[in-house]
């Protein structure tokens, strides 16, 4: 079974209950209070791009990064409809490589609970930290252990809608923080058949202080966390928003 496989095709179908227009909004105003108002900016684990494209708009020159060909051909579709100027690149976030720096990042949509080492994130933090202009950010969301645990623990979802159906079948381990689920996919094809396909995907839950220590191992500066509504964390909060500062590199004017 594959990661974001033949899902692909049928992702923005099934998600579209996600608040991306909101979610972008409070990116773009955590970027204008960190004084980015444009510039340069990449999203990690960008996959069909529906982010990037607001981004876009809302006045940046983005870079997506995903690993998945299949949901970056998504992208590529979305581009063409829309026209922007959006560079897609088809890495792994966890030893991607650029042209040159940018003022911020962005990892949306629990992209990094799909890091399932503190090794693994502490390499991003440092790609991201390496890549990033003087006092640029990064800002990324994480699902808690709350969510994994008390709002999807041991169950079975299922949803059916005229181009597609999928079972979702998910396991939490509370040892090993680690969250697993089995996506059983039904495509209709042309002719009015289904084609069956399956995927099978893993995320883990952090604690913050994990995330402070291994942001500061990386050499950067932690500034906050904050909910999905911007107020600060508590047991129920079932998202959060880290945003973390580049240290290290001189301005020029310095």
């Amino acid at each position: 079974m594959s990661e974001y496989g033949e899902f692909s095709r049928v992702y923005d179908l099934f998600m579209d209950d996600i608040p991306y227009e909101d979610w972008c909004e409070k990116i773009v105003e955590i970027l204008k209070e960190q004084g980015i108002h444009d510039g340069l900016v990449c999203e990690l684990g960008c996959g069909t791009g529906t982010m990037t494209e607001l981004l876009t708009e809302a006045g940046y020159d983005m870079t997506g990064i995903d690993r998945s060909e299949s949901m970056l051909q998504e992208a590529l579709i979305k581009r063409d409809e829309s026209g922007h100027a959006i560079l897609y690149l088809c890495q792994d976030i966890r030893e991607f490589e650029l042209y040159g720096t940018m003022r911020a990042f962005v990892a949306v949509c629990d992209t990094m609970n799909y890091l399932l080492t503190r090794e693994e994130l502490l390499t991003v933090f440092k790609l991201v930290n390496n890549y990033l202009d003087p006092e640029g950010v990064f800002i990324f969301d994480m699902k808690t252990r709350h969510f994994y645990k008390d709002v999807l623990g041991e169950r079975t979802e299922a949803d059916n809608e005229e181009e597609a159906s999928y079972i979702w079948e998910n396991y939490f381990d509370e040892e090993t923080d680690l969250n697993e689920y089995a996506l059983t996919i039904f495509e209709r094809l042309e002719n009015g058949l289904f084609e069956k396909s399956e995927e099978f995907h893993q995320q883990r839950a952090y604690d913050t202080e994990i995330i402070k220590t291994l942001a500061k191992e990386a050499g950067m500066i932690f500034l906050k966390v904050m909910d999905e509504s911007g107020k600060e964390p508590d047991e129920n909060s079932e998202r959060l928003i880290y945003l973390l500062r580049e240290k290290g590199k001189k301005k020029d004017n310095e």
